[in-house]
């Protein structure tokens, strides 16, 4: 399918699209499946997301792999879906790679096996110079705890106090050098943002629904970008950028 026909009818796509993957375990439960096989469709369902993303040509996009707080879960299903993750990072980068995508990694390495932080070290190095699509996986990820790493790694520099501000803080975290989140969005039904992107996301437009995250395809994934396309972005001010009309939260 070419671009043209794909993004007929929205008038304006988001530059940089981050992704709350929420329900994988939901939709197993519907499915009378183990939550390992939800996570597992949520894997497959996220590779598909990316693959319609780049056909958008959308410049940068986000997935909210795992979080810091994650751990907290079952020692069952935190080392499998940790395995799952690292087993699709080290398999996807390969072909993603051959696509011209470049993936970073947005989160700490500690706590990570040695497995999985080669397989992550590994898809980086081997897409670093790829120029198209920027995939970013936050795994093991926080967005207070990214702010935190950032503070010390200014300090650890020497940086004077009152040479810090939003632009040096900015390019110290772990998105350093990518543009700021114009769309969050959120499947499953919840509507918070559960620490993700604090920084990056101050002023993104929200996508919430309830859709389960392995039933989020390219028509629920249309119906998001056609909302984001209607949203008047006034950062702050009194003239809107780039559309004509507004709603503060969007529903399917």
């Amino acid at each position: 399918m070419n671009t043209a026909a794909i993004t007929k009818g929205i008038p304006r796509l988001p530059e940089h699209v981050a992704f709350i993957m929420d329900g994988n375990g939901r939709w197993a439960e519907r499915h009378s499946l183990s939550r390992f096989e939800g996570h597992r469709a949520g894997v497959e369902n996220a590779k598909s997301v990316v693959d319609c993303l780049s056909r958008y040509h959308i410049r940068c996009v986000t997935l909210y792999a795992f979080s810091t707080e994650n751990w907290s879960r079952p020692d069952d299903e935190v080392n499998g879906l940790i395995a799952l993750l690292g087993d699709a990072i080290e398999q996807e980068s390969r072909r993603l790679h051959q696509q011209g995508v470049r993936l970073r990694h947005l989160g700490r390495m500690e706590g990570l096996s040695p497995e999985v932080r080669q397989a992550i070290n590994g898809a980086v190095e081997l897409t670093k110079n790829n120029t198209g699509m920027i995939v970013n996986f936050a795994f093991n990820y926080g967005g207070r705890l990214e702010i935190v790493d950032a503070a010390r790694r200014l300090i650890a520099e020497g940086v004077p106090s009152h040479s810090i501000d939003e632009d040096l803080l900015s390019k110290h975290l772990y998105t350093a050098g990518l543009p700021d989140v114009d769309l969050v969005i959120r499947t499953g039904g919840e509507i918070r943002t559960s620490n993700f992107l604090v920084w990056q996301a101050a002023y993104s437009e929200y996508y919430f629904t309830p859709v389960l995250w392995p039933d989020f395809g390219e028509a629920e994934l249309e119906k998001a970008l056609r909302a984001y396309s209607q949203r008047q972005r006034r950062f702050g001010g009194l003239k809107a950028k780039g559309s004509s009309s507004s709603s503060p939260v969007s529903s399917p």
